[in-house]
């Protein structure tokens, strides 16, 4: 299992490890119009996260901060706001109340059933297959965490496609996943370094 101190600590925890991942590959689109449309479609995720948030003023803004703050100011995109300063990176930001909706497949979370959604609004193309596969890999870690045994490129690609209501078509030829084998395989390696600095620390003391 992947454990989150192994993880790199989350800049804003309120939206999650998979928005956090979305936004580190935004950084690294060289085309700045397609970096644009993959900020947009982060900040439509985010926002989604919170619906009954929509009309509160400034509300907007506020995703648009985050998403700076989540880029540590890295991310060079046509915001429709000024980015805010970089001190603000340092201070708490506001809190944003958890979404508990039903989710269909909970091995999965509705993190990846919002990307899913976004995903299939995007035109054909490399871009979308990069988000796919992107997608696709979270899909297969999540599944493997939950039910530690295997999973085929197939199961995720069908399920993706269920999760989508058939707007999505993987292109299986064009989208390659990661071994499960060599997910598992990451996980037992975290797991026994885990426990070696464990072990190490309780004999220290």
């Amino acid at each position: 299992m992947e454990y989150n101190t192994s993880r790199k600590q989350l800049i804003l925890p309120e939206y999650g490890r998979n928005i956090q991942k979305l936004v580190e590959y935004c950084k690294t689109i060289k085309d700045k119009e397609k970096r644009n449309k993959m900020a947009q479609a982060i900040i439509d995720i985010m926002g989604n996260m919170y619906p009954h948030f929509r009309d509160i003023a400034d509300f907007k803004h506020k995703l648009w901060d985050h998403l700076q703050m989540m880029a540590e100011y890295e991310l060079d995109i046509d915001s429709p706001y000024e980015a805010p300063p970089k001190e603000t990176f340092r201070s708490e930001p506001d809190p944003v109340p958890y979404n508990n909706k039903e989710i269909k497949y909970k091995h999965y979370g509705k993190v990846i059933e919002r990307l899913i959604q976004k995903a299939s609004e995007f035109e054909e193309g490399e871009e979308k297959n990069a988000l796919i596969e992107t997608i696709g890999n979270q899909m297969k870690k999540n599944y493997l965490i939950w039910n530690k045994d295997t999973v085929s490129d197939e199961q995720i690609f069908k399920d993706m496609e269920e999760l989508s209501g058939g707007k999505i078509k993987v292109d299986r030829e064009k989208v390659k996943l990661t071994d499960a084998k060599d997910i598992v395989s990451k996980f037992k390696k975290k797991r026994n370094t885990k426990k070696g600095k464990n072990n190490n620390h309780q004999k220290s003391h």
